[in-house]
């Protein structure tokens, strides 16, 4: 079932996921594309909207806090030497048009605009693909180039002094529950082992649901996870770790995470088993 502003995603004819082309969101929230909510197989909800901890974390999709100093991630923008600051300075990304729409996926083209103007431009390409008859796949590629005259460069609060912190790329939003989900990788367990680490996969358990988040291609495996389980639930890979990342004029920067949907808590050996069959060469 689709329309202009909404399609459903849907795997074995089951709807997994919804995904909204054009919120009417406040400009504060850095109005953007987003799957929302997001489903396992038997119907548990794996993502949360707007919750009361942070109005701007919108289910899946692609958030970046700083693209040449406008804010594309929502909210509050960290300013070295004042810490997180209410600024004017939050862009959108507008929907274009699909390229393509099927039921187990889009091709979608978008448009990055903040102060009048377009500073990138984006395909998006997702893909919902069954793994077993508890755990699906969702493929997220994201191309973006830079389309001004001149160059730009993405960058974090951790690249603008705030140790710990280079979140945005990709980010899901994770269900919150009475308790911390578990959060693991192939060789760590725990959020703080887990978190600006540059693993193969990171997995959030929850009551009755499993996540695993791995990168698709090798330069998405150079970006570190930023990992959050305590505070609120949620995964997401960092651009812009360390240094801020360039993106000449007419550049494009390719990222691809493929993340298990999975029914139940699955241990470490079952998340690796549906990561490999989920991740192509």
């Amino acid at each position: 079932m689709m329309n202009d502003e909404s399609l459903v995603l849907r795997v074995a004819g089951r709807p997994v996921g919804r995904y909204v082309t054009r919120p009417a969101l406040a400009p504060t929230l850095s109005p953007r594309p987003y799957l929302h909510p997001v489903t396992t197989l038997a119907g548990t909800a794996v993502t949360e909207l707007s919750p009361a901890d942070h109005l701007h974390h919108l289910g899946v999709g692609v958030a970046v806090p700083d693209v040449e100093g406008h804010n594309f991630w929502g909210g509050r923008t960290f300013v070295r030497d004042r810490g997180p600051t209410e600024l004017a300075n939050h862009g959108a990304q507008r929907h274009t048009a699909f390229q393509l729409r099927d039921p187990d996926g889009f091709v979608q083209e978008l448009r990055w605009v903040a102060a009048g103007a377009e500073l990138l431009r984006e395909r998006r390409t997702v893909a919902a693909t069954e793994l077993t008859d508890t755990a699906w796949a969702l493929d997220f590629t994201f191309s973006l180039t830079n389309t001004t005259s001149a160059p730009l460069s993405i960058g974090s609060p951790a690249t603008n002094g705030r140790p710990g912190a280079a979140y945005g790329g990709f980010f899901w939003r994770a269900r919150k529950e009475a308790e911390p989900p578990a959060v693991f990788t192939a060789d760590t367990e725990g959020e703080d082992a887990a978190h600006g680490t540059r693993a193969g996969w990171v997995a959030l358990a929850g009551d009755g649901w499993t996540l695993v988040f791995a990168g698709a291609t090798d330069r998405t495996r150079r970006d570190p996870w930023f990992v959050r389980g305590t505070e609120y639930p949620g995964v997401g890979s960092s651009l812009a770790p360390e240094e801020r990342l360039p993106v000449p004029a007419g550049e494009t920067v390719v990222r691809r995470v493929v993340t298990v949907v999975a029914d139940g808590r699955l241990d470490r050996a079952e998340a690796a088993a549906l990561v490999r069959k989920a991740v192509s060469p």
